[in-house]
């Protein structure tokens, strides 16, 4: 197929339309590939537009777009048709979406130039002259990386952009599209490495340093950002994004009340920046200022209608009602052309939460269904992945490790994890646990994960049959363990306060139970366990800011299930008494035994405080922050009962009637 597409393309630059459409099609009628077929629509369409069949162009187009609104490319090619059929403003619609989707496009940005002078935009003009000559300052194939990372063609993009730096080993651009790549397929230690190098080479290169800082933040490194902010604000003080990334950074050390200053003068500086009033409501969230919050929130999306995280932060908090009015703009808005994916998945979820809580669950059902669908189809995700990571850790992490291995750690007594699956009641257990006067509450930490991921080293290759990680726990120095849990304490001590121990929420952590039993042997392990139907479709309903992948489709949530099952059984064999399992049924029909019983697993007293936790004044970030400012309520533990009809699926993999 792909030699005949070539062909066709052939055809195309010497002018042969007619044969280009003429063989499409026959190629169309032997393939039901989508990926083909979105090709092949694609080559009919702009031959098409050559031939000047101008009407049977769009047709072709809007095909291609019903099989993927997101391809780029498409989205520019109908903006080149809309201007042949004298359209300039649906024009200027695809163009706009066109570089939103892929920033890239030179063509667009060349088209857009010009509508926006005829409407005189000049500074939209201005904006779109400054990326176009930033494109045009990269060499020829550091552009065709950006154009190849922006179609999601990351490995291809990787394979370019690495050749590209072994005759060019200095160059910051290059290594700065390396190390985005990098983060796209989540190998984020290369990435980091890659900046830190760049930032060595040339200290005051602005785009490094900035996109260093944000995947500090995305990987939590709270302490290092905030470092590295002070130094871009040192060379452009007044610039607001910086400020704001202070604010994200302070917000994640858990300065909260420094951070809220620093996001509410930034929205005094300029109140029509949406996304600084969804920052602000975030961290307003955060410190249980929710009346704040929602303001912040709702002022977010009447700056921008088609805001699809203001609209899904207000459902995130889980107590918001939408009324009539702004159900109706999340609605028109997901039929927005020019609407992102980002910004549709959001819409969706949040349309879906408005429905529910007005008992219109199939509606509900149909909404949370679309964003799902979409969300999964972006992740490209394979739940096969994690039932082999499961595999593994049962095949390497055998009593026999722990036994010849078990006492090398670091035996400090600090850490309490709390795993196991997101929603399935961890927020509960971390704020009681954390209302103890010995416990400190942070959040969910990355620290076990980010150490997992270097000791796998990069498995994203397809030729990677079997990661390193954990085999390699067999094989590495011994002082290493001892060396790991130090350097654990010593990065985590930044987000707790004065009490002895302290509480990592990680859910994921349950993956990685072996290794916080080599490097922390006397760490306690809570596993927050939910009933399988509540836990599921609870993830399958939400929107998780990053990772979780695995919930944006029901067979899929219900096999994660049985393989994070599995995998607790296997701990509980080979590490028995490791692990405190927690049902949260247990918790909400009997708090205080409950409570007893965790505290006296972590060894310690008695206090009433953690039945009381509710009462208790702490920042909280996640989905369920406003629920654990309240007491233990009942209702929720049934609520999938009203989408009952719509989860066969999800039955079925769970193997329940």
């Amino acid at each position: 197929m792909e030699e005949q597409l070539k062909s066709i393309q052939q055809l195309i630059q010497t002018t042969k339309f007619n044969d280009a459409i003429t063989q499409s099609k026959q190629l169309q009628k032997q393939t039901t590939d989508q990926e083909h077929q979105i090709e092949l629509w694609y080559l009919i369409a702009v031959a098409q537009r050559y031939a000047k069949t101008i009407p049977a162009a769009l047709s072709s187009i809007n095909e291609l777009l019903k099989l993927d609104e997101t391809h780029s490319r498409a989205n520019q090619e109908q903006g080149f048709i809309h201007l042949a059929l004298d359209e300039p403003a649906l024009a200027k619609i695809s163009f706009e979406k066109a570089v939103k989707l892929n920033p890239s496009l030179v063509a667009s940005w060349q088209a857009l130039i010009h509508l926006y002078r005829d409407e005189k935009q000049q500074d939209n003009v201005q904006k779109a002259a400054n990326q176009l000559e930033k494109l045009k300052k990269l060499p020829p194939a550091l552009l065709a990386v950006t154009e190849l990372m922006h179609e999601g063609k990351l490995l291809k993009a990787e394979q370019i952009c690495r050749h590209f730096l072994q005759d060019n080993k200095r160059h910051i651009d290059g290594m700065c599209l390396l190390a985005e790549i990098g983060v796209e397929l989540k190998i984020y230690d290369d990435a980091e490495f890659l900046l830190a190098s760049a930032l060595e080479l040339a200290p005051n290169h602005i785009n490094a340093r900035s996109q260093y800082l944000n995947l500090l933040i995305r990987l939590g490194k709270y302490k290092v950002a905030e470092q590295q902010v002070e130094k871009l604000l040192a060379i452009q003080p007044d610039n607001l994004s910086f400020k704001v990334a202070k604010a994200s950074a302070l917000t994640g050390l858990g300065k909260i009340e420094q951070a809220i200053i620093l996001f509410e003068q930034a929205v005094e500086q300029n109140d029509q920046v949406a996304g600084f009033q969804l920052q602000l409501g975030h961290a307003l969230k955060t410190k249980g200022d929710i009346k704040k919050a929602i303001t912040a929130y709702q002022r977010a999306y009447q700056l921008n209608p088609s805001y699809g995280d203001a609209f899904w932060s207000l459902a995130n908090t889980k107590t918001y009602r939408f009324s009539d009015e702004e159900i109706a703009q999340m609605q028109t808005q997901q039929n927005n052309k020019a609407l992102a994916l980002t910004d549709k998945v959001q819409l969706h979820f949040a349309t879906g939460k408005a429905f529910e809580d007005r008992e219109d669950y199939n509606q509900a059902f149909q909404a949370y269904q679309e964003g799902n669908k979409l969300q999964h189809a972006h992740s490209g995700f394979d739940i096969s992945k994690v039932e082999q990571q499961v595999a593994e850790q049962i095949k390497y992490c055998t009593a026999e490790l722990f036994e010849s291995r078990g006492n090398l750690g670091l035996n400090l007594p600090d850490p309490i994890f709390i795993v196991g699956l997101p929603r399935a009641g961890s927020t509960l257990l971390e704020q009681i646990l954390a209302s103890h006067s010995q416990v400190d509450g942070t959040m969910e930490l990355h620290n076990i994960l980010g150490l997992a991921s270097r000791l796998r080293g990069r498995s994203h290759s397809q030729s990677d049959q079997e990661a390193q990680y954990p085999k390699n726990l067999n094989e590495i120095n011994p002082e290493y363990f001892k060396r790991f849990g130090q350097q654990f304490i010593d990065e985590t001590q930044v987000y707790r306060e004065k009490a002895p121990l302290f509480i990592d929420k990680m859910p994921n952590n349950f993956l990685h139970i072996g290794l916080i039993r080599l490097i922390l042997p006397n760490a306690k392990i809570i596993d927050a366990r939910r009933s399988p139907m509540a836990c599921c479709f609870s993830g399958f309903k939400q929107l998780f800011a990053e990772g979780q992948d695995f919930s944006y489709d029901l067979e899929d949530m219900g096999r994660y299930y049985q393989a994070y099952l599995k995998l607790m059984a296997h701990w509980d064999d080979v590490l028995p008494g490791y692990v405190l399992k927690v049902n949260h049924e247990d918790v909400v029909d009997d708090l205080e035994t409950q409570v007893r019983r965790m505290l006296d697993f972590c060894g310690l007293e008695f206090e009433q405080s953690c039945v009381d936790f509710h009462k208790t004044q702490r920042n909280i970030k996640t989905p369920s922050s406003e629920q654990v400012r309240q007491p233990i309520y009942k209702s929720a533990t049934e609520q999938w009962r009203h989408f009952e009809p719509y989860l066969t699926p999800l039955k079925k993999v769970l193997n329940i009637e």
